[in-house]
């Protein structure tokens, strides 16, 4: 199969291969989202309904796309604010407060059922639900997805320089967190 660009993709959904496109477009970005929102949502199921939201606002969002961002930095930025709210509806939901939604996803780290990793890569995640949500969202872009600053920065609406500071204090929170300091 064919690997269309962003800008190529956009011109082929305005035409009547509309359909066509967008379904290039999720082959395209579907793992790289899904690994972004799992990590934010730890829970397999949960990120693949938040995923699959994420696309039904691509869907209808991309007739109106006008291009001031990169294509891949706006669907990152609509992963972001998807995977936030679903978070935010599951604490309302459930009336759950913040620090047991993060236990609660933490047990379900220890489960594992949907989670391949060795005991450093489950380490790091519990780590990780120990930050909060903006500082986790930070050191996920930058270390996973290895984002730019710059990058980051048009996805999250943040000058560069706080992210730089965020992403310092997340990586020292989660290293005196794995020492057990």
């Amino acid at each position: 199969m064919a690997t269309y660009s962003d800008k190529e993709l956009l011109e082929m959904f305005h035409t009547d291969q509309s359909s066509y496109a967008f379904n290039l477009l999720v082959r395209k970005y579907q793992k790289k989202i899904y690994a972004h929102v799992r990590r934010i949502v730890i829970d397999h199921d949960d990120a693949n309904d938040v995923v699959q939201n994420i696309f039904i606002k691509v869907w209808k969002g991309l007739e109106k796309f006008n291009e001031d961002s990169e294509l891949y930095t706006w669907i990152y930025r609509i992963s972001v604010n998807e995977s936030l709210t679903f978070l935010k509806k599951k604490r309302t939901k459930f009336f759950i407060p913040i620090h047991n939604v993060e236990k609660e996803m933490s047990d379900k780290i220890d489960a594992g059922e949907h989670f391949s990793g060795d005991e450093i890569e489950k380490k790091l995640q519990k780590a990780l639900l120990t930050l909060p949500e903006k500082q986790r969202i930070v050191f996920n872009l930058r270390y996973y997805d290895e984002m730019p600053y710059e990058e980051m920065s048009k996805v999250l609406g943040t000058s560069v320089g706080a992210l730089k500071a965020s992403y310092h204090i997340a990586a020292k929170k989660i290293e005196e967190n794995l020492l057990g300091r």
